[in-house]
């Protein structure tokens, strides 16, 4: 079994010609039985009834005004981000152009939930037929964020989702004790000999990934931004892990999360970044472009630098439209 993550829906949406994901009702319908959309048992009819029309005609119009109707004023802003998002969806000819033009409007009030999902698809259809292991772990960064410890010296990475927040938890695993507040299951640092079982187990986001210099895992995150920024952007880049930035000449970067953009901001000012921040650098890597005419004038054929950081807490928050956003592209190419 070589399939993945079907809980990312995609198997709900069509392909256009270029291999794009296109909206179907389906997958409307899929999100309207989402817990998030779907009206509690104390519900108003107003809510139910917005709710039961959409499931028979997942396209139709709810106007503003009847949304304000909605008694409940959590369930009233659910619907309002989850129209619009639905909107947005069907006004853009694929999910990748949906995802791209978001960020391009520089307002975006889409909630983080929808966009991690947006995410999720996209590397769903992006990584069809995919059969290593290492490269679909890595990717789950760009849409689940990651909590990092350290074990023997080694920088591991386990699903935040699966972190609790008790530090006083009695743990019986000893990679769950290396997580101190990680919830009471079991945890599997991937590996080669496991590998094979990351598929069966893949929309459980519990395999650990070492993300050491030199390892498969922090490769395998190169490869799939590489991919990535191909798929989004439609330029050919080489990406590889760099140990330090010692000597390097900075004149592009990007920052992978929030984090990492504000540690490469003080560097690039020549300051130190504030909260230890040099010590909370998780990866760096070096980007090349295959053709040095696809980057701005002023650049071209400048290596750019990617930084990934973490918070204070040790979470690692990728945002995978910077790089869609943050290159010296000469031209925005549409995502389809």
């Amino acid at each position: 079994m070589t399939d993945f993550w079907t809980s990312s829906g995609h198997v709900f949406l069509d392909h256009d010609r270029d291999g794009r994901l296109v909206v179907t009702d389906e997958f409307l319908k899929a999100y309207l039985a989402r817990p998030e959309i779907m009206p509690p048992g104390d519900a108003c009819l107003v809510e139910r009834a917005i709710h039961d029309r959409l499931l028979r005609a997942p396209r139709g119009a709810v106007p503003p005004d009847e949304i304000k109707l909605v008694a409940d004023r959590d369930a009233r802003e659910n619907w309002r981000h989850f129209i619009g998002f639905r909107d947005h969806l069907l006004a853009s000819h694929s999910i990748e152009r949906a995802y791209v033009t978001l960020f391009r409007s520089g307002k975006v009030t889409t909630p983080a939930l929808f966009l991690n999902q947006l995410t999720h698809l996209i590397l769903r259809n992006m990584l069809d037929g995919e059969k290593d292991a290492f490269k679909l772990r890595a990717a789950e960064l760009l849409f689940r964020p990651q909590r990092l410890s350290v074990r023997d010296g080694v920088p591991l990475l386990a699903d935040e989702d699966l972190i609790g927040d008790s530090t006083t938890a009695d743990h019986n695993s000893p990679l769950i004790a290396v997580f101190a507040d990680a919830k009471s299951r079991d945890l599997d640092v991937l590996t080669l000999e496991n590998a094979p079982q990351y598929f069966e187990r893949s929309d459980g986001f519990d395999f650990v990934l070492d993300f050491r210099f030199g390892g498969p895992g922090r490769l395998a995150l190169a490869r799939v931004l590489e991919t990535w920024t191909h798929h989004m952007t439609g330029a050919r880049v080489t990406i590889e892990p760099l140990d330090k930035l010692d000597g390097a000449e900075w004149r592009w970067f990007v920052g992978l999360d929030q984090d990492g953009t504000a540690i490469g901001n003080a560097l690039w000012k020549g300051e130190e970044p504030r909260d230890n921040g040099l010590d909370r650098i998780v990866a760096i890597y070096r980007l090349t472009f295959a053709d040095p005419a696809d980057m701005l004038d002023d650049v071209r054929g400048a290596p750019v630098y990617l930084i990934v950081g973490m918070s204070t807490n040790r979470v690692v928050r990728l945002k995978p439209q910077n790089l869609v956003m943050g290159l010296p592209l000469k031209a925005h190419a549409p995502a389809g």
